[in-house]
């Protein structure tokens, strides 16, 4: 599903490398969200 551009997308948190990501702490930024499901499992 494709979104606008500027269309404002809910506020989540995700687990990374370095920490967490929240997406709020972005705001004002360009920002991109990709998802890649499963990508780094072994199985």
């Amino acid at each position: 599903m494709a979104l606008q551009p500027g269309t404002k997308a809910p506020d989540f948190t995700l687990e990374a490398h370095s920490g967490t990501v929240t997406l709020s702490e972005l705001r004002g930024k360009t920002v991109v969200v990709g998802f890649h499901p499963a990508s780094f499992t072994g199985g």
